[in-house]
Protein backbone atom coordinates (compact mmCIF):
# COMPACT_ATOMS: atom_id res chain seq x y z
CA UNK A 1 0.00 0.00 0.00
CA UNK A 2 0.81 3.96 -0.88
CA UNK A 3 1.27 5.62 2.34
CA UNK A 4 2.78 9.24 0.75
CA UNK A 5 4.16 10.09 -2.68
CA UNK A 6 5.39 13.47 -4.35
CA UNK A 7 4.74 14.60 -8.04
CA UNK A 8 6.91 17.02 -9.93
CA UNK A 9 7.17 18.64 -6.01
CA UNK A 10 8.53 22.10 -5.30
CA UNK A 11 9.38 24.04 -2.96
CA UNK A 12 11.02 26.73 -0.73
CA UNK A 13 11.35 29.72 1.17
CA UNK A 14 10.81 34.03 0.16
CA UNK A 15 10.06 33.44 -3.19
CA UNK A 16 13.40 31.05 -3.64
CA UNK A 17 13.14 26.89 -4.85
CA UNK A 18 15.08 24.91 -2.69
CA UNK A 19 13.66 21.46 -3.76
CA UNK A 20 12.53 20.99 -8.06
CA UNK A 21 10.44 18.45 -9.21
CA UNK A 22 10.76 15.51 -6.53
CA UNK A 23 8.80 11.93 -7.06
CA UNK A 24 8.61 9.76 -4.57
CA UNK A 25 6.61 7.08 -3.25
CA UNK A 26 6.90 5.72 0.21
CA UNK A 27 4.91 1.85 0.80
CA UNK A 28 4.19 0.77 3.91
CA UNK A 29 6.19 -1.31 5.68
CA UNK A 30 9.50 0.84 4.19
CA UNK A 31 12.70 3.06 5.30
CA UNK A 32 13.86 5.78 2.42
CA UNK A 33 17.03 7.56 3.10
CA UNK A 34 17.42 10.97 1.74
CA UNK A 35 21.34 11.95 1.27
CA UNK A 36 22.89 14.83 -0.19
CA UNK A 37 25.51 17.44 1.06
CA UNK A 38 24.48 20.64 2.43
CA UNK A 39 22.05 22.92 1.07
CA UNK A 40 20.89 20.30 -1.26
CA UNK A 41 16.95 21.11 0.07
CA UNK A 42 16.98 17.46 2.17
CA UNK A 43 15.33 19.62 5.24
CA UNK A 44 12.82 21.30 3.01
CA UNK A 45 12.02 18.39 1.45
CA UNK A 46 10.81 16.61 4.95
CA UNK A 47 9.01 19.90 5.69
CA UNK A 48 7.32 19.75 2.44
CA UNK A 49 6.18 15.50 2.74
CA UNK A 50 4.79 16.84 6.51
CA UNK A 51 2.09 19.45 4.93
CA UNK A 52 4.34 22.20 7.25
CA UNK A 53 5.64 24.09 4.42
CA UNK A 54 3.09 24.56 1.44
CA UNK A 55 4.50 23.71 -2.03
CA UNK A 56 5.17 26.20 -4.79
CA UNK A 57 4.38 23.20 -7.76
CA UNK A 58 3.67 20.05 -7.66
CA UNK A 59 1.78 17.41 -5.06
CA UNK A 60 2.41 15.29 -2.38
CA UNK A 61 -1.04 12.48 -1.14
CA UNK A 62 -1.59 11.00 1.86
CA UNK A 63 -3.19 7.61 1.31
CA UNK A 64 -4.31 8.56 -2.24
CA UNK A 65 -5.84 11.73 -0.41
CA UNK A 66 -3.99 15.36 -1.60
CA UNK A 67 -2.31 16.39 1.49
CA UNK A 68 -4.39 19.84 1.89
CA UNK A 69 -7.60 17.67 2.43
CA UNK A 70 -7.05 16.85 5.06
CA UNK A 71 -7.19 18.17 8.80
CA UNK A 72 -4.03 18.84 10.50
CA UNK A 73 -4.93 16.72 13.07
CA UNK A 74 -5.61 14.04 10.86
CA UNK A 75 -1.86 14.44 9.28
CA UNK A 76 -0.43 14.11 12.74
CA UNK A 77 -2.03 11.11 13.66
CA UNK A 78 -0.72 9.67 10.59
CA UNK A 79 3.06 11.64 10.29
CA UNK A 80 5.23 11.54 12.88
CA UNK A 81 7.70 14.61 12.26
CA UNK A 82 10.89 15.04 14.14
CA UNK A 83 12.87 18.71 12.95
CA UNK A 84 16.49 19.14 13.33
CA UNK A 85 16.85 21.58 15.69
CA UNK A 86 14.24 22.12 18.61
CA UNK A 87 13.87 24.69 21.32
CA UNK A 88 13.73 23.34 24.72
CA UNK A 89 12.99 26.69 26.28
CA UNK A 90 10.45 25.14 28.58
CA UNK A 91 11.08 23.48 31.93
CA UNK A 92 9.77 20.45 30.79
CA UNK A 93 10.24 16.55 31.96
CA UNK A 94 11.58 14.01 29.74
CA UNK A 95 8.01 12.19 30.26
CA UNK A 96 6.06 15.71 29.38
CA UNK A 97 7.92 15.94 26.34
CA UNK A 98 7.15 12.52 25.21
CA UNK A 99 3.44 12.51 25.82
CA UNK A 100 3.26 15.59 23.42
CA UNK A 101 3.35 12.99 20.73
CA UNK A 102 0.14 12.06 22.12
CA UNK A 103 -1.43 15.47 21.46
CA UNK A 104 -3.55 14.53 17.94
CA UNK A 105 -5.35 11.62 19.38
CA UNK A 106 -6.29 14.22 22.56
CA UNK A 107 -9.61 16.42 22.09
CA UNK A 108 -8.61 19.44 23.93
CA UNK A 109 -10.23 18.82 27.47
CA UNK A 110 -9.55 14.55 27.26
CA UNK A 111 -6.39 13.54 29.49
CA UNK A 112 -4.72 10.86 28.71
CA UNK A 113 -6.46 7.36 28.85
CA UNK A 114 -4.46 4.18 29.56
CA UNK A 115 -4.20 3.40 25.71
CA UNK A 116 -2.41 6.61 25.56
CA UNK A 117 0.18 6.08 29.03
CA UNK A 118 0.89 2.79 27.19
CA UNK A 119 1.96 4.36 24.52
CA UNK A 120 3.85 6.85 26.35
CA UNK A 121 5.62 3.65 28.66
CA UNK A 122 6.27 1.77 25.59
CA UNK A 123 8.06 5.02 23.80
CA UNK A 124 10.50 5.58 27.26
CA UNK A 125 11.05 2.01 26.90
CA UNK A 126 12.11 1.81 23.36
CA UNK A 127 14.56 4.64 23.73
CA UNK A 128 15.70 3.58 27.23
CA UNK A 129 14.82 7.11 28.63
CA UNK A 130 12.33 5.45 31.92
CA UNK A 131 15.74 6.29 33.87
CA UNK A 132 15.02 9.79 33.01
CA UNK A 133 11.37 10.54 32.86
CA UNK A 134 11.13 13.12 36.05
CA UNK A 135 14.14 14.84 34.70
CA UNK A 136 13.65 18.13 33.12
CA UNK A 137 14.95 18.21 29.06
CA UNK A 138 17.10 21.15 29.53
CA UNK A 139 19.57 19.17 31.94
CA UNK A 140 19.98 16.22 29.20
CA UNK A 141 23.11 15.90 26.59
CA UNK A 142 22.63 16.20 23.24
CA UNK A 143 22.42 12.87 22.44
CA UNK A 144 20.18 12.32 25.07
CA UNK A 145 17.75 14.79 23.92
CA UNK A 146 17.53 13.54 20.58
CA UNK A 147 16.17 10.50 21.83
CA UNK A 148 13.93 12.23 23.52
CA UNK A 149 12.55 13.67 20.75
CA UNK A 150 12.81 10.33 18.69
CA UNK A 151 10.88 8.50 21.93
CA UNK A 152 8.03 12.19 21.11
CA UNK A 153 7.65 10.28 18.17
CA UNK A 154 6.98 7.34 18.77
CA UNK A 155 5.04 7.60 20.97
CA UNK A 156 2.62 9.35 18.02
CA UNK A 157 1.52 5.95 16.90
CA UNK A 158 2.03 7.29 13.41
CA UNK A 159 1.90 5.00 9.73
CA UNK A 160 4.72 7.35 8.61
CA UNK A 161 7.68 8.91 10.34
CA UNK A 162 9.74 11.57 8.62
CA UNK A 163 12.91 12.09 11.05
CA UNK A 164 15.58 14.85 9.87
CA UNK A 165 19.09 13.91 11.19
CA UNK A 166 18.18 11.29 13.89
CA UNK A 167 21.19 9.55 14.68
CA UNK A 168 22.61 13.87 15.04
CA UNK A 169 24.39 13.79 18.68
CA UNK A 170 24.20 9.69 18.93
CA UNK A 171 26.63 7.74 19.87
CA UNK A 172 27.83 4.69 18.42
CA UNK A 173 25.77 2.41 20.41
CA UNK A 174 22.33 4.45 20.65
CA UNK A 175 23.30 5.28 16.53
CA UNK A 176 22.71 0.71 16.29
CA UNK A 177 19.82 0.87 18.54
CA UNK A 178 18.32 3.81 15.88
CA UNK A 179 18.51 0.81 13.24
CA UNK A 180 16.73 -1.70 15.11
CA UNK A 181 14.05 1.02 15.95
CA UNK A 182 13.66 1.31 12.23
CA UNK A 183 13.78 -2.29 11.52
CA UNK A 184 11.19 -2.80 14.45
CA UNK A 185 8.54 -0.35 12.74
CA UNK A 186 8.93 -1.49 9.08
CA UNK A 187 8.00 -4.91 10.65
CA UNK A 188 5.09 -3.60 12.59
CA UNK A 189 3.94 -1.99 8.80
CA UNK A 190 5.49 1.85 10.12
CA UNK A 191 7.34 3.01 7.25
CA UNK A 192 10.15 5.40 7.70
CA UNK A 193 11.73 8.21 5.97
CA UNK A 194 14.94 9.75 7.44
CA UNK A 195 17.55 12.69 6.20
CA UNK A 196 21.10 11.23 6.96
CA UNK A 197 24.55 12.67 6.84
CA UNK A 198 26.43 9.50 7.61
CA UNK A 199 25.89 7.60 4.06
CA UNK A 200 26.63 3.78 5.10
CA UNK A 201 24.29 4.19 7.80
CA UNK A 202 21.66 5.65 5.63
CA UNK A 203 22.39 2.62 2.84
CA UNK A 204 22.37 -0.08 5.68
CA UNK A 205 19.06 0.93 6.47
CA UNK A 206 17.24 2.07 3.33
CA UNK A 207 14.58 0.06 1.52
CA UNK A 208 15.29 2.99 -1.25
CA UNK A 209 17.55 5.88 -1.28
CA UNK A 210 17.24 9.56 -2.45
CA UNK A 211 20.62 11.61 -3.29
CA UNK A 212 19.81 15.26 -4.07
CA UNK A 213 21.69 18.11 -5.28
CA UNK A 214 20.65 21.59 -5.98
CA UNK A 215 17.08 20.53 -4.29
CA UNK A 216 16.59 18.34 -7.45
CA UNK A 217 16.97 14.21 -7.53
CA UNK A 218 20.50 13.01 -8.97
CA UNK A 219 19.62 9.44 -8.53
CA UNK A 220 16.98 7.04 -6.58
CA UNK A 221 17.02 3.50 -5.95
CA UNK A 222 17.60 0.43 -3.89
CA UNK A 223 20.92 0.95 -2.16
CA UNK A 224 23.28 -1.53 -3.78
CA UNK A 225 22.38 0.36 -7.39
CA UNK A 226 23.70 4.11 -6.24
CA UNK A 227 27.23 2.35 -4.81
CA UNK A 228 28.99 4.09 -7.36
CA UNK A 229 31.95 6.14 -6.27
CA UNK A 230 31.51 8.90 -9.48
CA UNK A 231 28.45 9.40 -8.43
CA UNK A 232 28.73 10.23 -4.38
CA UNK A 233 32.53 12.26 -6.05
CA UNK A 234 30.43 14.42 -8.02
CA UNK A 235 27.50 14.77 -5.90
CA UNK A 236 29.71 15.81 -2.46
CA UNK A 237 32.97 16.78 -4.33
CA UNK A 238 34.93 14.31 -2.20
CA UNK A 239 37.00 11.40 -3.89
CA UNK A 240 35.37 8.05 -2.35
CA UNK A 241 36.19 4.25 -2.12
CA UNK A 242 34.17 1.73 -1.99
CA UNK A 243 35.34 -1.03 0.29
CA UNK A 244 33.76 -4.81 0.71
CA UNK A 245 32.90 -5.79 4.07
CA UNK A 246 33.08 -9.02 4.88
CA UNK A 247 30.55 -9.81 6.73
CA UNK A 248 28.01 -6.35 6.02
CA UNK A 249 27.31 -4.93 2.89
CA UNK A 250 30.19 -2.66 0.62
CA UNK A 251 30.52 1.13 2.21
CA UNK A 252 31.59 4.21 1.09
CA UNK A 253 34.95 5.46 2.59
CA UNK A 254 35.45 9.35 1.74
CA UNK A 255 39.75 9.37 1.05
CA UNK A 256 40.20 13.22 -0.22
CA UNK A 257 38.87 16.07 -1.70
CA UNK A 258 38.12 15.64 -5.58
Amino acid sequence: MILLESRKLCGGYGGSVAVRDVDLVVEEGTCTVILGPNGAGKSTLLRLLAGILPPTGGEVTLLGRPLPSWRRREVARRIGYLPQFVDFSFPLTVEEVVEQGRAPHLGPWRPPDPHDRAAIRRALERMELVPFARRPVRTLSGGERQRVLLARALATEPLLLLLDEPAAALDVRHQMELVAVVQELRRGGTSVVLVLHDWNLGLRLADQVLLLQGGAVVAAGRPEALLNEELFRSVFGVAVRLLAADPGPPHLVPVGVA
